[in-house]
């Protein structure tokens, strides 16, 4: 019998890279004696990532979710594993380190085994960091590296860093092909170089199955030496989340690998119980399209589990352009057009932003900006000419080392933009906040939670805490769970004008609903857009005016749809009617595709009139602010 090869069910990842929710706590406790009964698992991954954001977004305790869902694996001897974004922690901007060094302590109390902490950036420092504090915390330091295929990203570089964490104490190396585009070949010979240094460390392979080279990989990294193998399972197997067990479990035992059997009923149970969880509700955020597999994201690499919101986004951003052709007489794309040069432009870009892993948040920054060029080229206007502020940050260093060197236009770009590159360590921008959010629990009158996770989850996600708190978070859900159900009835009526796939919105939306004969109004606001909604914006602007804009004035328009906002964070003043203003002082912001555009005044003067809400949907060519 050849080496035995573990497997691990992605049991967060498989719904989360499918959807945007995970099951409930009760759903969850109802899953977990099935899964432990199929006898094929060494390791469950539980929680991490944006599992708990989740949870508090539909008005759950996720402290208890987790402890109640944990508790069973680890009473029947399985491993429990967690995913968590370094300097990111769990959620998509930085987190201090006092709060993170927390977090390990927090989950490893909850029942939470090993940390899988992975760098977008693959910066060390960041993930150092990370192996450190989950350590000090008394959890298995299992340290991620993010795999993407390029010529900066070698296999010297992928050696080379498993060499930097494990001297730095990782317990376990995690290769993380998150797009699933690691060639079979150029990942064994990865795996064959860790292993030639490093005979016991254990190695964990976790692929995504969009591109299909997942399987072939799987047996290529098990031939070479990988310990782990993380898997799916029906009906949330495939598509843009992760090979099944069945079909690995085969594979390698076919090649001579010890493998554990199936128990193929229990199997079924938790097949049923899953297909369940999606018929009660989780089906209503699942779009189809994330259930196939696409080899066009060979090309520009971008990870499968992005595709839902892609191509909302697209279509979103199709519509807008098209209007503008048609207002411009031009011939209007279609949406393959639009995709197919998008997927160039990501090419493109890529080695100019010095080959940022394809991994959340950096995918979604380049992702935006090829398509904010591509917009522009296609209007006749040129490239970078809208570049967000968090894609500055990455490009400035601010987020940690980029792997490869920026081109010199995108340096040059930034000498005249007045941006300064950072080369300190990216912790250093974020101050210790624990004593902050203690005076919050106290001042409030919380419970600081057992082991104080309750104030962790307060400094971990401030604003979806708060709302859970209020019980906004719940009516929120409750409504806009009513809406997405109300819709599905409309298709089944055979209307016209209901779209039978209602892809989640990542931007808040504004609606008034009855929730058991209580009407409220309420905006509707999706955990990946957290730094917006950490700036404790509201949806009445003071000043903006209900007046008819002052046609003597000067107007300055919106370049592009989305969210307005006059600030990003609560670290910055909003303009108002009276301020003198100069040339390329900020506007405000149009929040699109989960990242923040500032709008910049092209000449001085005084604001007259600002004539859009903070929060307001616009178009582009809208008019914001009306100068003197």
């Amino acid at each position: 019998m050849g080496k035995r090869i573990g497997f691990s069910l992605l049991y967060r990842d498989m719904w989360q890279s499918s959807g945007k929710y995970v099951p409930r706590k009760d759903q969850l406790v109802r899953v977990a004696p099935a899964i432990i009964d199929m006898g094929c698992f060494d390791r469950v991954e539980t929680n991490g990532g944006g599992f708990e954001q989740i949870n508090l977004l539909f008005g759950e305790n996720p402290n208890q979710a987790v402890r109640a869902w944990t508790k069973p694996f680890n009473e029947a001897g399985i491993q429990t594993h967690m995913l968590e974004r370094a300097l990111n922690g769990i959620r998509m901007s930085p987190v201090p380190a006092d709060v993170r060094k927390l977090m390990f302590k927090v989950k490893k109390k909850q029942g939470t085994d090993i940390a899988r902490s992975f760098d977008g950036l693959n910066d060390p420092r960041n993930i150092i960091d990370s192996i450190k504090y989950a350590k000090e915390g008394g959890m298995i330091a299992q340290a991620a590296m993010s795999l993407t295929y390029s010529e900066v990203h070698t296999v010297d570089y992928y050696i080379d860093l498993a060499d930097q964490l494990i001297k730095a104490g990782a317990d376990e190396i995690c290769l993380k092909d998150m797009a699933g585009i690691a060639r079979p070949a150029w990942l064994g010979k990865i795996v064959k170089g860790i292993r030639k240094k490093y005979k016991d460390i254990p190695i964990e392979y976790h692929g995504h199955s969009g591109p299909g080279f997942s399987v072939a990989t799987i047996l290529e990294v098990a031939r070479a030496g990988v310990d782990y193998v993380d898997v799916a399972m029906e009906p949330l197997s495939w598509g843009t989340g992760h090979a099944d067990v069945l079909t690995v479990q085969a594979m390698l035992k076919d090649a001579g690998f010890e493998v554990p059997d199936i128990n193929m009923t229990a199997y079924m149970e938790v097949r049923k119980l899953t297909q369940e969880f999606i018929d009660d509700f989780l089906g209503y955020y699942i779009n189809p399209k994330n259930r196939l597999m696409n080899s066009l994201l060979i090309g520009s690499g971008l990870p499968g589990g992005m595709m839902g919101s892609l191509m909302a986004d697209l279509e979103k951003n199709l519509a807008s352009l098209n209007k503008w052709k048609k207002k411009h007489n031009q011939p209007e794309l279609t949406q393959d057009e639009l995709l197919i040069k998008l997927f160039e432009e990501v090419e493109f870009i890529w080695p100019k932003l010095g080959y940022p892993p394809l991994v959340t948040p950096f995918s979604q920054y380049v992702k935006n900006l090829a398509l904010m060029n591509v917009i522009q080229l296609e209007k006749g206007g040129q490239r970078w000419s809208m570049i967000a502020d968090n894609i500055w940050d990455m490009i400035l260093g601010k987020s940690g080392k980029l792997p490869g060197p920026l081109a010199p236009e995108i340096i040059e770009l930034a000498q005249k933009e007045g941006k300064e590159f950072f080369t300190g360590h990216p912790q250093e921008p974020y101050p210790d906040a624990l004593d902050k959010f203690r005076k919050e629990m106290d001042e409030n009158g919380w419970d600081y939670g057992q082991d104080d996770e309750e104030l962790f989850e307060l400094a971990m996600h401030p604003e979806q805490y708060r709302d859970y708190k209020s019980g906004k978070a719940k009516k929120a859900f409750e409504a806009d769970l009513e809406k997405k159900k109300a819709e599905k009835t409309a298709v089944s009526k055979g209307s016209s004008t209901a779209s039978s796939v209602t892809p989640i919105n990542t931007s808040p939306s504004k609606m008034v609903v009855e929730v058991n004969g209580e009407k409220f109004d309420v905006t509707i606001s999706y955990g990946e857009n957290e730094q917006q909604k950490e700036s404790g914006s509201k949806n009445v602007t003071p000043n903006a005016s209900s007046e008819k804009p002052d046609t003597n004035g000067t107007v300055v328009v919106s370049p592009l749809e989305g969210k307005f906002y006059l600030t990003k964070d609560s670290s910055e003043k909003a303009i108002k009617v009276g301020d003198t203003v100069k040339e390329g002082d900020i506007l405000g912001y149009v929040e699109a595709m989960k990242t923040y555009n500032a709008i910049r005044f092209d000449k001085g003067g005084v604001v007259k009139q600002i004539l859009k809400e903070n929060g307001s949907d616009v178009e582009e060519d809208d008019e914001l602010v009306i100068l003197g």
